[in-house]
């Protein structure tokens, strides 16, 4: 029984073969030739895997060497907030756990999807899993275990996996214009919240409509963009670090840093050399990611008609985060950045706080959560007011996802995960509030609380007619 609860978990956790599945599914309900169903279901599992491989070449050791290199060019210490490293310590203690709540989770979505309006279906696979993990650990503070334990996770995981999404759709349909596909990434209240802060700017010129002067023409192609850019960031922080000798630390203390240039050995690399092939290794990380998102989204939106036709009318496939980037390229770069730049302005308010106040956490700038949720709050923050909006929607969820997790941490140290917290928005404040609410209501009254949240939607459906819920 195990080994096969472990062969669905899985697949289910494996975001191109759960997409292929749903892509088959929809086009053998369209009743398509078996030729186009064969295709269809194969480019779409390739395209994740180019997605999931791009993504996998931007998280390789140079970004965590640049981290390591940047913390020690700006002497910062703190916590980077991680959700790897989260759930590879939970999972030790709460796998099974993770593993029910996430299969019956992924069951209520598309209940939702089916009875209430919140048509949305949630299909990043890992995602799914980290909220599983994530919601194991703090709802067993309230004593739930065993089939409480998973009824309550399952039904909290099936409502913010419809609720995430919902709240994203009103700016994610300016930036794909169609209500045909939303974002499925648990940053969204982070990016809702840029797309918010964005609307004060309404009316700015595009990042994408940026006027270059002839000789710079070039810049509009997004990879030369990123390129340049990038190596510039490369070169300034790590000729920084080098300047206040990091080579000369011991090794042990920047493992991913002296492995990639191979110090002490016939083959040591420059570190000038090594921060200029960063620089392009990165733009080339964004152009894998560009390609595969294309590759998915042009198989999986006609494909995904079948089943919103015939198994769940209106329903709508919530994709990772990527899947806005191809539509505004110079709002992703100047997003992250700034997402980067407001994490950097919250460390020291955090640093404030805790010499002055109170102890706090003090959360560092990683630099993947900056690139993938500050760029797609970028792009939000575009979609609704332009550049401004964007440098403004950036720098607000730079500083939103430095804050929640120094505020969520306390709740994972409880637990004996000292120095670790998610990154990610939706994360930080559904593990603040499910947190606080499992010490307060323990037991019985905190499953019913979650099971309470999970129908309220469909009773609102049931209750509320749509027009007035409309005019509402």
């Amino acid at each position: 029984m195990e080994a096969v609860l472990n062969f669905f978990v899985n697949i289910l956790s494996t975001p191109a073969i759960l997409v292929g599945l749903l892509t088959l599914l929809g086009l053998v309900l369209l009743k398509k030739p078996v030729e186009d169903v064969v295709s269809g279901t194969i480019k779409t599992i390739v395209g994740f895997l180019v997605l999931n491989a791009g993504s996998a070449f931007l998280q390789s050791d140079s970004l965590n060497a640049f981290g390591e290199v940047f913390n020690y060019a700006f002497n910062m210490q703190g916590v980077v907030p991680n959700n790897e490293a989260v759930v590879s310590m939970a999972l030790t203690d709460f796998g099974q756990a993770s593993a029910l709540i996430m299969c019956l989770g992924m069951i209520l979505n598309i209940v939702l999807a089916r009875f209430s309006r919140l048509h949305y279906i949630f299909l990043t696979g890992h995602h799914t899993l980290y909220m599983a993990c994530m919601l194991a650990v703090v709802l067993s503070i309230g004593g739930l275990e065993g089939w409480t334990l998973y009824i309550a996770g399952g039904c909290i995981l099936g409502l913010i996996m419809a609720l995430s999404p919902a709240y994203c759709q009103p700016t994610f349909r300016k930036i794909a214009k169609t209500d045909s596909i939303a974002l499925g990434h648990f940053g969204g209240i982070g990016y809702a919240f840029a797309g918010w802060v964005g609307r004060f700017f309404k009316g700015g010129k595009s990042t994408e409509d940026i006027n270059f002067p002839k000789r710079l023409i070039f810049l509009r192609d997004t990879t030369v963009a990123i390129s340049i850019t990038m190596m510039v960031f490369f070169v300034l922080v790590t000729g920084v670090a080098v300047g206040r000798g990091i080579l000369a630390e011991d090794p042990a203390n920047f493992v991913y840093l002296n492995t990639l240039l191979n110090v002490g050995t016939e083959t040591e690399t420059n570190w000038f050399v090594w921060a200029i092939t960063c620089g392009m290794s990165f733009a080339g990380g964004v152009y894998i990611i560009l390609s595969g998102v294309r590759l998915v989204v042009g198989e999986l939106v006609p494909a995904f008609k079948g089943i919103a036709t015939k198994l769940v009318p209106g329903a709508v496939p919530a994709i990772d985060c990527p899947v806005c980037f191809p539509y505004a390229p110079n709002a992703v770069i100047i997003g992250f950045l700034v997402s980067f730049v407001g994490g950097i302005v919250g460390l020291v308010i955090l640093g404030g706080i805790n010499a002055s106040l109170m102890p706090v956490a003090l959360i560092l700038p990683g630099v993947v959560p900056h690139f993938f949720c500050g760029a797609t709050a970028g792009v939000f923050g575009n979609a609704e007011g332009g550049l401004k909006g964007c440098i403004a929607g950036a720098f607000a969820h730079g500083l939103l996802i430095t804050f929640l997790p120094a505020i969520c941490m306390p709740v994972f140290t409880a637990l004996g995960f000292t120095s670790a917290t998610f990154s990610d928005a939706d994360f930080s404040w559904i593990g603040i509030l499910f947190g606080n609410l499992a010490q307060i209501t323990p037991g019985m009254p905190l499953l019913i609380i979650c099971i309470a949240c999970f129908c309220l939607p469909i009773l609102y459906n049931a209750l509320v007619p749509k027009k007035q819920a409309d005019a509402e």
